[in-house]
Formats: structure tokens, C-alpha cells, sequence
């Protein structure tokens, strides 16, 4: 059989990667199987392509998947030192993004701009980062299924009632940011490029340049394979309303809250998440479901009437008018008078809070407001969250104190003790 030379061997591999369904390497015994080459032969002219940067090789000990560029190459002297046995490797080649920018035509893949940089030969784990405001298209069409956990989320068409072009599937989505801590949505070049041409063009429009850098716990459950360290703030807030729940059950009574949304947020609104416009509209749209989720949320057989539910007025006609309290004067009375703390300066913020919220609510519920875009609606609602979580907390920690819940020893899970919460601005 006729030696091969080493531009036949780079053709087999880049039809190969061109060709193969996920841009996949040319696993080093299909090489030699169709070269029909021993290995002594084969590696030298391996080595001699890994030298000049035409090829380059992934094993199984530099990535538990081998068969795609998920990262990128290791440094050339480490992958030519892997050819170096008397058999070849577990592992795959691949052309180099400097080959194939050579070969490659651009046209082949029109208007799938992202498809492209993997025909380029790009890292399939490489990223890009958009505004935040390319989510409204899927969040708004309840034909999508669009799931948001603030670190990270994933987007699917559920329906067949819509048109081809736009039966798309992202397989999962994080959060990055800049320098000056400015949010933006993160996506893999690997899910980018499954995209439908005409979504590759709606995502290629709100692209954002710059120096951007992985949301960490997103770096380490999508590109680590590892547990996030610390847990989103409005998965927290969730977490602290359903525990307090479980403390009102330990006392006998119904629970403080209607709706507590699971034992691991799994029944959240979609809309409770971080703003991805920063509108005057967006905003009002989530301080009135807070709202709900707070003061309207609250349930008055928790009280058991151990509080007057109404207020006796005198009038100036000396007759006696009864008022119903307000939504919140029946939770603060009851605390007051039931439960401990040696801080009721925290209690009073606490409260504080959750009336402001309502009052917010009001404005919008009652007035006709031009929509406005100002940044200032990400910093406003990021820190009502982490006002509102702190209530939450609050009281949780004093309805630990009651002997009832002491005795339930409920388990608070550990992230939540040691305050392992994202905020958003970390």
C-alpha cells in the first residue's frame, strides 16, 4: 500500500469535521483504519501537522469528551508527547482554526453566524454575551417554554402551531457580566449554532462586545461539572417563605403564607426573576407580583383573631365607626405582641419594607405612567429583593425561637444558614 502523505491526512480530517453531524474530530483508529498505515508511520506525520498548527488532538485524559473542541487544544508540546507510545492514543484529531479558515467558505453557512465560528473551529464552550433584552421574544410567546433560576435557564418550543423557523430548542443559558458588573445573557457557541437561521440573526442582533466573564456557579455546573456554591437570592426569598410555613405547622396553625411555591421554588412565577428591560413597565409589572407574593399572600387564619382585625374610630359625632386594618397592621400587631427578639429595630425595617412594596404597588395600580428605559430600574429592583429577602429572613428567625419550632427542629439548609445567596451584584 502507497504511503499517505501529510496533506492527505489533514483532507481526511477536515471532511470529517465539516461533515460530521457536531463538528466532531476524526477518532484516531477510523485514521487509521482508512490510511491503512501502521502507527509508527502515522504518528510522525501527526506529530509533523501538530507542529505546523494544522491539526490538533483531544484524548480521553485532556476531556471525558474527545470527540468535540469543547475548550480548546493543549499546549502542542503535551499533545505531540501523547503520540509518543507504541499504540495510539484514545482520542481524536482535528483541523486547526487556522487550517480551516483557510478552507472554509463563509457562504456555505449563511445567516447562521454562529454555526460558522464552529466551522472555524472555535471551542464549542466558547461564549457569547447579549443584551439582556433578547429573552422578551421567548418569555412573552407562551408557545415557549422559558425557565429562569437567575443563574441560568433554558428555552423550548412546546407547541407545532408555529412555523418551522421558529421550532428552536436552547438547551441551557447563564448570566455573564462586565467589568463594571453590567448583566448580560450568556449562551455556548454549541447551543448558538443549533439555532434555526432566522433565531442565529435574532440573537446575532442584541450580541454585546466587550470583556465578559461567566456568572462563577453557572462556570462551574456548565463547563465544571460541579455544584454551584452559593444559591440565586430570589431562590432564597422562596426557600425562607416556605420554611416559614413549615414553622407555622410545627405551631399548630395554618400557614402564614397561602402560597409558599414548593419546597424548592419549583412552582415560582415566571415572571419572578431580574429584569431583562429596564423599564418603568417591567418594573411596575414585578413590584405588583412582589406584592402579591408579600402582603396579599399573607393568610389571616394564621392569626387566629388574637389581634383585633378592626379599628374603632370616634367621629366627631362621638358615634363609634369600625374600619377593617390594613393588610399589614394585623402581621405587625401579632408579632408584637406574641413574638421575642432583642432587636425590634430590625422588625420595624422589616415591616417596613413589605408596607413600601405595597405602597409601590398602589402608584402604578391607580396612575397612567409613560414607560421609560433607565438603568436605574436594575439597581431599584435589585435592591428591593434584597430588602424584601431580608424581612422574609427576619422572621423566620424569629419564629425559630418559638418552643414549638424548636422542638419540630425543622432543617434550614446549610447555604441558607451560612447566607450562601447570590444577590446580583456580587
Amino acid at each position: 500500500m502507497a504511503k499517505i502523505t501529510k496533506q492527505d491526512i489533514l483532507k481526511m480530517v477536515t471532511t470529517f469535521y465539516l461533515e460530521s453531524a457536531d463538528f466532531n474530530g476524526m477518532p484516531i483508529r477510523n485514521l487509521l483504519e482508512e490510511s491503512y498505515q501502521d502507527w509508527g508511520f502515522l504518528k510522525t506525520l501527526i506529530k509533523d501537522l501538530i507542529e505546523e498548527e494544522l491539526v490538533g488532538l483531544i484524548d480521553t485524559n485532556a476531556d471525558a469528551n474527545p470527540s468535540i473542541i469543547r475548550t480548546g487544544f493543549e499546549p502542542k508540546n503535551i499533545q505531540i508527547s501523547k503520540l509518543n507510545g507504541d499504540s495510539p492514543p484514545d482520542g481524536c484529531i482535528f483541523p486547526s482554526p487556522k487550517h480551516l479558515k483557510s478552507v472554509v467558505n463563509p457562504q456555505d453557512y449563511e445567516g447562521q453566524p454562529y454555526k460558522l465560528c464552529l466551522a472555524f473551529g472555535e471551542a464549542q464552550l466558547s461564549f457569547r454575551s447579549f443584551d439582556l433584552s433578547v429573552l422578551e421574544f421567548y418569555r412573552n410567546d407562551p408557545r415557549y417554554r422559558y425557565e429562569n433560576n437567575d443563574t441560568g435557564g433554558h428555552i423550548y418550543y412546546e407547541t407545532g402551531e408555529m412555523k418551522d423557523s421558529d421550532k428552536i430548542a436552547l438547551e441551557t443559558f447563564g448570566f455573564s457580566y462586565d467589568d463594571n458588573y453590567n448583566r448580560a445573557i450568556a449562551v455556548f457557541l454549541r447551543y448558538l449554532a443549533d439555532l434555526t437561521p432566522e433565531h442565529q440573526q435574532i440573537w446575532k442582533a442584541k450580541e454585546l462586545q466587550g470583556n465578559y466573564k461567566l456568572h462563577p456557579d453557572y462556570y462551574r455546573s456548565a463547563i465544571q461539572g460541579g455544584w454551584g456554591q452559593r444559591r440565586p437570592i430570589c431562590l432564597a426569598f422562596l426557600k425562607e417563605l416556605y420554611i416559614i410555613n413549615q414553622m407555622a405547622k410545627a405551631m399548630g396553625r395554618p400557614p402564614l403564607f397561602k402560597n409558599d411555591y414548593g419546597e424548592y421554588g419549583e412552582n415560582r412565577p415566571k415572571d419572578f426573576t431580574f429584569l431583562i428591560r429596564p423599564t418603568l413597565r417591567e418594573f411596575n409589572n414585578f413590584v405588583q407580583l412582589f406584592d402579591k407574593m408579600l402582603s396579599e399572600n399573607i393568610n389571616k387564619n394564621f392569626f387566629r383573631k388574637e389581634v383585633p382585625y378592626e379599628n374603632e374610630i370616634q367621629r366627631g359625632d362621638s358615634k363609634i365607626q369600625i374600619e377593617k386594618k390594613g393588610t399589614l397592621q394585623i402581621p405587625d400587631e401579632w408579632v408584637r405582641k406574641f413574638l421575642i427578639t432583642d432587636d425590634w429595630q430590625r422588625w420595624g425595617k422589616s415591616i417596613a419594607t413589605v408596607r413600601k412594596i405595597r405602597k409601590m404597588r398602589q402608584r402604578p395600580a391607580h396612575a397612567v405612567d409613560e414607560d421609560r428605559f433607565d438603568q436605574k430600574y436594575f439597581k431599584e429592583q435589585r435592591e428591593l429583593i434584597i430588602e424584601a429577602y431580608s424581612a422574609v429572613r427576619t422572621l423566620r428567625l424569629m419564629f425559630a425561637n418559638h418552643p414549638d419550632v424548636e422542638s419540630a427542629k425543622i432543617k434550614i439548609p446549610d447555604w441558607l444558614q451560612e447566607g450562601k445567596i447570590w444577590e446580583c451584584r456580587d
